[in-house]
């Protein structure tokens, strides 16, 4: 739900695509210039040397992954429980799905745990590279504590390690995805969701040499294929989203607002068994026996799934969708008024339910 972050045919999307269509046409299997042209704005805002383009955020981090391999000729990926890295790299609760690809190459770690960081990533022979997210979103958006991801990018250096760092859900937190807030400097970065413009997109890039693994002009290095990779559509809809939409500013006035929301609706929850963690503009509901708010590792938390759901149906029936395990993502231009009203139908959610969702003394 975070690639709808400029919600349904935004005039300037909209511009966009219908002027593509009409004065370039759609895929046309051949380079086109507007490539370079977002490439670089891609390059500028998140601190990129070189970028490539792949059709979702899975692809991103599966090539970011495979050059990371090839440069340091290692096989070993750290990981951490609870991280979601596309649709064949998951490892909710600390394990390793079963439709992770290549799984005998991971070794997982303890989100927000600067010792498990450490161990998992200096301790492991043939590590190659270590990808983390900056906040977990599909574990919960779970923020990953400073401390923790300075360990990370730490040790991934002294092992000789790639850094990478997912940020295809965050991204829109801050003018530079977080990386610009947390003082990180990953060695790849792997990116997606809205910055398509409401097109399937994907992108990994980061440090020149790394990226030579995938220059076609060498000998031995990385293939690199896909029938809509760099599409035309994405490239000129993306391209506007960023540099017209989401500007920098935008971008933390944005999260700002995200953040004073979102502090309103724990305000709400005191005393209840729900609780909200996230950053800016995305939030993840919880319903637990205690209604913690201090939440480190999704694994450690049990959630009361019938309440979530319960809040879920309560929501839609007031015209909300939101992601049924408690997802929050904010769309751009939504007026304040729905907010305020979200506020307040949770609270009258609250005060129906209140033998249900109140925490005994």
């Amino acid at each position: 739900m975070t690639a709808g972050l400029y919600g349904h045919s935004h005039p300037v999307i909209r511009e966009a695509v219908v002027s593509t269509f009409d004065n370039v046409g759609m895929n046309l299997g051949s380079t086109i210039i507007q490539e370079q042209k977002y490439a670089a704005v891609l390059c500028e805002r998140f601190g990129l040397d070189r970028v490539r383009f792949t059709n979702s955020g899975t692809e991103a981090n599966i090539h970011a992954l495979n050059g990371a391999k090839h440069f340091t000729g290692r096989s070993k990926v750290a990981v951490f429980g609870g991280a979601y890295h596309g649709a064949v790299l998951s490892f909710a609760q600390g394990k390793i799905a079963p439709n992770t690809i290549n799984k005998d190459e991971f070794v997982v770690g303890r989100y927000n745990d600067v010792e498990s960081a450490k161990a998992v990533i200096e301790g492991t022979p043939d590590i190659a590279a270590v990808i983390v997210e900056a906040m977990q979103g599909a574990g919960g958006c779970i923020p990953g504590e400073p401390g923790f991801l300075h360990q990370v990018q730490e040790s991934a250096k002294r092992a000789g390690a790639v850094f990478i760092l997912d940020e295809v859900m965050t991204s829109r937190l801050a003018p530079g995805g977080l990386q610009s807030t947390l003082g990180l400097r990953p060695d790849m970065t792997t990116l997606g969701k809205y910055l398509g413009g409401g097109f399937a997109f994907g992108a990994f890039g980061g440090r020149a040499d790394i990226m030579a693994v995938y220059d076609p002009r060498a000998a031995g290095t990385l293939a690199h294929s896909g029938t809509f990779n760099n599409n035309t559509m994405a490239m000129y809809a993306g391209y506007s989203g960023l540099s017209r939409i989401l500007t920098p500013e935008t971008a933390t006035s944005f999260s700002e607002k995200g953040q004073r929301f979102r502090k309103r609706l724990q305000d709400a929850s005191r005393g209840t068994k729900f609780s909200f963690t996230g950053v800016g503009s995305l939030m993840m509901a919880h319903a637990t026996e205690t209604g913690s708010e201090d939440i480190k590792r999704g694994e450690d938390v049990a959630e009361l799934w019938d309440l979530k759901d319960l809040f879920w149906f309560a929501m839609a029936e007031e015209g909300y969708w939101i992601h049924r395990r408690g997802s929050i993502s904010l769309i751009l231009d939504t007026p304040d008024d729905e907010l305020d009203r979200f506020v307040t139908c949770f609270s009258r959610f609250l005060a129906k339910h209140e033998s249900l969702v109140r925490v005994e003394a």
